[in-house]
């Protein structure tokens, strides 16, 4: 059996190991962003290098930069695994994220994640509001 048989492909993407392995961690994700994104659109950003992939054993993040007229922020689109294994991941992204000249970050999640990220220096900015239109 060849290399290629045994790796998993999305659409026209070949996934590697990790994010074949993180997955689940980021379709659980998906389901919080309202119909926004499904898993082959992660992949398709990943690969075309418009969203970062950070791995790590038990869980994994998905960033993308975004660029303000004013403001270059690095925003944290999807996140799941272990808490631990994820607040540990922090300073790394943050590293990064000033390397690429961004000045903050960003993310969208339910409330409950304001209690865990506030210690980490993160605060409470605004409420994400959504509806569907009819």
């Amino acid at each position: 059996m060849n290399d290629m048989s045994q790796k998993m492909v999305v659409g026209e993407f070949v996934l590697s190991d990790d994010l074949a392995r993180c997955r689940p961690y980021i379709e659980d994700a998906l389901e919080y962003c309202n119909g926004t994104h499904e898993f082959e659109d992660i992949v398709k950003g990943i690969a075309e290098s418009k969203m970062q992939f950070w791995p790590a054993p038990r869980g994994c993040m998905v960033t993308e930069i975004v660029v303000y007229p004013r403001k270059k922020v690095l925003n944290i689109f999807l996140a799941g695994g272990d808490l631990d294994q994820l607040k540990d991941m922090n300073d790394a992204i943050n590293a990064w994220a000033i390397e690429q000249g961004c000045t903050g970050g960003s993310l969208t999640g339910r409330v409950g994640w304001k209690k865990v990220l506030e210690p980490m220096g993160w605060k409470l900015a605004h409420s994400h509001f959504v509806k569907e239109t009819e």
